[in-house]
C-alpha cells in the first residue's frame, strides 16, 4: 500500500512519536499562560514516526502537477516554464526580507520604475500602476479608471460596458462589481467581433468596451482599428484584457491598436507559475491622459505582489528585446503545429490560423463509429491524466458545446509537442474502438472521478474518523 492511500491519521499507532523536546526549564512556565488559554486535554493529533511523516508528505507532494513535472497546455492561462534564476533572485534576502511598509528603499523603487518602463515599451502604454494584486483585481482597477474618467468630465450617463460573447468570465463580473451594466456583442462565424452587431450598441451611455486581442479563441481581431475608431467616436474607451498578451510580445502593442487601458497578468505572460489561487500580479497600464486617475486609485495598501514583479523584471531583462519577440513567435508556431496535427480527429470549428491557443469542439465523428458520440470532452481530459498530461481547459469558451482549449506556450520542445499529439490521437482512437475506456478514466490516479457537484456543495475539509 502506498503512503497516499492512507491519511496521516490512519498511519497513527499509539506510542509512536517523531520528535523529542526537552523538559521545560521552569515548572512555572505554564502558570504564566492565562487560564483561559490553557488546554485542559491533549490535542487529537496522529502518533507517527518521523519517517512516516516525511514519506506521507513527500508522497502528497508527488501527487501535485506543475510546469516542472510535465506538459501543462492550459488554454487561456499561459502556464509557461518559470526560469529558476527568477526564483533565486526573488528569494534574495535583500528583496524577500523587505517589509511592505518600506516603500522608499531606492533599490526597490528602481526595480519598479524599470519594470514600468519595460512594460510601457512592450505594450505601448504610458504609465503602469502596480497596486493590483492579480488579474481580476487589475480588471476592476482598469474599469474604475474608465468610470472615473467619465465622471471627472461630468459625463455621468456612461454606465454600460460592451463585452464580446467570447470574453473571459471575469470581464462581465468585474464590470458588475464596478457598478457598470454589461452589454454583450456577438461574434461572427469567423469567431471575431461582429462589427455590424457592434454599431447599434454604441451611444452616449457607453463607457467603453472590454476586449482581448487575440481573443479567447486565439484569433486576432483583424478589425480592431475600426472597432477602436467606432468606440472612440461615441466617446467610449477601450480596455485590453492582457491574459492573451503572450503571442504579441515584441510583435504588436495594444497601445498601437487603440486601447486606452489594459492590465497584464505578470503571473502568466512574464513567467511566474500560477495555480491554486496564486501568486498573481495585475498591473494596469494607461495612456498619458489617464495616468493621474490611475495613480490616484488606492486599490491596495502596497505595490501588489513585489515578488511576482521581481520575477517578471528578471524575465524581461534576461530575454531582452529580440528574445521576447521570439517568445511570441514560438508560442504561435507551437499552437498552430498542434492544431494542424490533430484537426482530422478533433473538430476544428474555425480553421483560421491561430495565435497562442486554439479551440477544438470535441472529437470528429465521421459516421463510421457511432460510439464516438459517447466520448465527451470531459472523457478526453480525464484520459489524458492517465498518460501523465495535465488536461487543457475544457468547456470554455462557451461558444462551443464540447470546447477543448489548448495553449502549448513557447517553452515546450518539438519532442514534447509530438508526444502530446501522439497521445491525443491515441485517445481519439480509443474513443472510437472502446469508449468505455474513456468513460471510466482516469485509471492510474489516486482519485478517479469524484462527484464534483457533491464536493462543491458539501466539501469535506477536515479528518472524519469513519469508525
Amino acid at each position: 500500500m502506498k503512503y497516499y492511500d492512507k491519511l496521516i491519521f490512519e498511519l497513527s499507532k499509539p506510542g509512536r512519536t517523531g520528535y523529542s523536546l526537552p523538559e521545560p526549564a521552569s515548572k512555572d512556565a505554564l502558570s504564566a499562560i492565562p487560564a483561559g488559554l490553557r488546554r485542559e486535554s491533549d490535542t487529537c493529533l496522529p502518533e507517527v514516526s518521523e519517517p512516516d511523516v516525511v514519506r506521507h508528505y513527500t508522497a502528497l507532494s508527488q501527487m501535485n502537477f506543475g510546469v516542472d513535472t510535465g506538459f501543462y497546455p492550459l488554454g487561456s492561462c499561459t502556464m509557461k516554464y518559470n526560469p529558476k534564476i527568477n526564483e533565486e533572485i526573488a528569494a534574495m534576502p535583500a528583496f524577500s526580507a523587505v517589509h511592505p511598509l518600506q516603500e522608499d528603499i531606492p533599490g526597490i523603487n528602481e526595480i519598479i520604475d524599470g519594470l514600468d518602463h519595460a512594460l510601457c515599451a512592450i505594450t505601448g502604454m504610458d504609465h503602469f500602476t502596480f497596486l493590483p494584486c492579480a488579474g481580476a483585481h487589475g480588471e476592476l482597477t482598469g474599469l474604475m479608471v474608465m468610470r472615473e474618467y467619465h465622471l471627472r468630465r461630468g459625463d455621468t450617463g456612461r454606465t454600460k460596458v460592451i463585452v464580446p460573447d467570447s470574453a473571459h468570465g471575469t470581464n462581465p463580473a468585474s464590470a458588475a462589481v464596478c457598478g457598470l451594466q454589461v452589454v454583450e456583442v456577438k461574434s461572427g462565424p469567423d469567431g471575431l467581433v461582429d462589427v455590424e452587431s457592434l454599431r447599434p450598441l454604441l451611444g452616449d451611455d457607453i463607457a467603453g468596451i472590454m476586449m482581448t486581442n487575440p481573443n479567447t479563441l486565439g484569433l486576432f481581431e483583424r478589425q480592431i482599428g475600426e472597432i477602436a475608431e467606432l468606440v472612440h467616436g461615441c466617446g467610449g474607451l477601450l480596455y485590453y484584457d492582457g491574459a492573451n498578451m503572450n503571442p504579441l510580445l515584441g510583435m504588436v502593442r495594444p497601445g498601437d491598436m487603440g486601447f486606452d487601458i489594459m492590465h497584464l497578468n505578470l503571473h502568466k505572460t512574464f513567467s511566474t507559475p500560477h495555480g491554486g489561487g496564486g501568486p498573481g500580479s495585475g498591473p494596469v497600464g494607461v495612456k498619458a491622459a489617464l495616468a493621474d486617475i490611475a495613480t490616484s486609485l488606492k486599490v491596495s495598501g502596497f505595490h501588489g505582489n513585489f515578488g511576482v514583479m521581481l520575477r517578471a523584471y528578471a524575465y524581461i531583462l534576461s530575454l531582452g528585446r529580440q528574445n521576447i519577440r521570439l517568445a511570441g513567435k514560438l508560442s504561435v508556431l507551437g499552437a498552430n503545429y498542434i492544431k494542424e496535427s490533430l484537426k482530422d480527429v478533433y473538430k476544428l470549428p474555425i480553421p483560421s490560423v491561430c495565435k497562442h491557443e486554439f479551440v477544438f469542439d470535441g472529437l470528429v465523428n465521421d459516421g463510421a463509429h457511432d460510439d464516438v458520440k459517447g466520448a465527451t470532452t470531459l472523457d478526453v481530459a480525464k484520459r489524458l491524466l492517465d498518460y501523465g498530461y495535465h488536461a487543457p481547459t475544457i468547456y470554455f469558451p462557451l461558444l462551443f458545446h464540447q470546447a477543448i482549449m489548448i495553449e502549448p506556450t513557447e517553452t515546450e520542445s518539438r519532442e514534447t509537442l509530438d508526444a502530446f499529439i501522439d497521445i491525443m490521437r491515441k485517445i481519439a482512437a480509443e474513443a472510437a474502438e472502446n469508449p468505455a475506456t474513456l468513460h471510466d478514466a482516469p485509471h492510474t490516479t489516486p482519485v478517479s472521478r469524484p462527484d464534483e457537484t457533491l464536493a462543491a456543495r458539501h466539501p469535506v475539509l477536515k479528518w472524519q474518523d469513519s469508525i
